[in-house]
This record gives structure tokens, sequence and C-alpha cells, in this order.
């Protein structure tokens, strides 16, 4: 039986309700945490909650926590967030990118790097299986998506063995999967890889296509199955939202619409209400963005509430679901 699993346990689909689908409630990445980079620290639990506490009072009522453990991951935190405020959060097994491996890996005495150089393929398929099946981080918190992830387009020897471990660990436990795109490169490079190891793409999310707003590949994505997660709402230094939200409707003019996910991608202490620098916070999606959709998207010849309840309610369901 199909199920997903939250830090509070499985449950079925139907329950999980409105979704963002990329975020990072609370993280503190290991090399940003040594280089003084405290924008990324997102430490405070109190301060976080008070953001979740935006986000429910929107309506929200479950968020994907896109941090693996080489981004700082913290599933007792997250858990923490979860039960004092009501939300599902599913957490992240796997990994992110090679640009964070020079962090220190806890309890080994050494990097991410060279964790990752010292061990198989098959090693870590197991690393990420344990992840999801009995515990992350010495915790008895169950990750819920297999994460992999390659640079601006680069993917170095490491992030393939990785990429192909998690790739396997998914075919183990039936854990949906989830790949960063540095900058929204190499999307189908990364599923040139996921078909050639016999996965199907429509297993896998992937992350931060709004970063290369290019319509024809956005398209040929979709043309496999994936689901596509556009994250970088509200950051206009990118792209205004008008680019996303054509990107968006361009998608469901070609039939797409049961593919597209929406995230904030809240990564930084600026970018919280409640972290002291007065940024948008994690209700700005559902309080702003989602009017302003609507609206442009019934401009353009669409039900924009059908769209809205596709983007945050239904897909969600299908993109997180264990599927053994």
């Amino acid at each position: 039986m199909a199920f997903i699993r939250t830090l509070t346990g499985d449950i079925a689909p139907e329950d999980l309700g409105v979704t963002y689908a990329h975020d990072h409630l609370f993280c503190v990445p290991p090399l940003w945490k040594e280089k003084k980079l405290d924008d990324f620290l997102i430490d405070d639990l109190e301060s976080s909650i008070k953001d979740v506490a935006l986000f429910t009072a929107a309506g929200g009522q479950a968020v994907y926590d896109a941090t693996a453990i080489d981004y700082g991951r913290d599933p007792t935190a997250l858990k923490a967030i979860s039960e004092r405020t009501g939300i599902r959060i599913i957490a992240t097994a796997g990994f992110n990118k090679a640009v964070m491996w020079p962090g220190q890996m806890a309890g080994t005495g050494g990097t991410f790097r060279d964790w990752i150089d010292g061990h198989s393929r098959a090693e870590i398929r197991d690393h990420v299986v344990s992840e999801l099946t009995v515990g992350m981080d010495g915790t008895d918190l169950k990750g819920g998506v297999a994460k992999f992830g390659t640079g601006y387009n680069t993917v170095s020897d490491a992030e393939d063995k990785v990429m192909r471990a998690v790739l396997d660990a998914h075919k183990e436990t039936g854990a949906p999967l989830h790949s960063h795109t540095e900058l929204g490169t190499l999307i189908l490079e990364q599923l040139a890889v996921v078909k050639e190891e016999g996965v199907d793409p429509a297993r896998l999310t992937i992350a931060h296509v709004d970063r290369n707003p290019d319509p024809w590949l956005h398209r040929k994505a979709a043309e496999t199955g994936a689901f596509l997660c556009f994250d970088g709402i509200s950051r206009i230094k990118y792209h205004p939202e008008s680019v996303l939200i054509d990107c968006i409707l361009a998608l469901v003019r070609h039939g797409h619409q049961d593919q597209i996910l929406v995230g904030g991608d809240i990564a930084r202490r600026t970018m919280f209400r409640n972290y002291g620098e007065g940024g948008l916070g994690l209700g700005y999606i559902l309080q702003s963005w989602v009017p302003r959709f609507v609206e442009q998207a019934g401009e353009a010849g669409f039900d924009g509430e059908a769209l809205f309840r596709a983007f945050f309610i239904d897909n969600p369901r299908r993109a997180f679901v264990f599927a053994p």
C-alpha cells in the first residue's frame, strides 16, 4: 500500500494537505558554519516555529524539508517543529551536492568528500536505505525522500556515484526521489541517468527548474513524467514572478499541470520573517503569490483555483508517495 513517510509517522497520501514542495525549516550547513556564513544558519527553533505559524495561518499543512545531511539536517528539531505546529514534515535522506562536501561529516573524523570517496556505490546505497527505513543521524526518525544533486553544468565522479547509489536506494525501498540542479542546469542529463538506471522518471521531483526559465527544456523534462518544482518564488534577483508564472502556464498549456510543484526554498535567515530580518516569511507564497497566480491563470483562460489545488494538494500526494 502506498504511503507518505513523515517525521511523525507514515500517513495516507490524502492526509497530506496543502504542501510546500521544497523548503528548509531548520538547518546548520557544516561548510557554511565553518565559513561563518551566518545568513545560511537556520538554527533558532522558536523563530522557525513562528514562521511556520505564518504558513499555517495561510492554510499550509505540510512541508517537504529538502535538507540532506551535507546541508545540516536536524531531524529532531524538525520533528519538534512538526509536533508543536501540527504540520506534516517530510525529511530528506541522501545528499545534496559536491560543493558542500568539504564540510565536516559528524561522527566520521573527516569531510563528506572523504566519506563518499571512501565508500562504494553499494555502501552509499545501504547508508541511504538505512536513513529511509531505520533512522537518520542516530535517531529513529526516517527520511521520506531520497535526494541527489549535481553542480553548475558539472557532474563530478563523486556526484555520479552518489546519484546512482540513491537511485539504487529508491529501487530497494520505493522511496520518492528529489534532485538538486544548480541554477536549473543538467536537468535532461540527470533524467538520462535515471532512465539508464531503470528508474521511472515519474518518481523524481527536479528542483530549481525556474532558475533556468526555458519552456522547451521544461516541456522535454515533463514529457518524461518527472515532477518539476518551481521553488524560486519571491527570488526576484533571478527572475520576476511573471517569468515563473509564464513558464508554469506554458507547461499547463501542454497538459503537464499534474507534474508541477511549488515551494519557496527558504534557506536564509533574511528570507524568514522571524529571524530578525523582516523577510517575506513562510506565509508569502500562500498569502501573496497564489492570489496573483490564480488571477493571471484566469486571465490566460485557465481555472486558477483548480491549478492551485493541483500544485499544492493533488500533485504532492503523488510526488512524495512511497510505493514499495
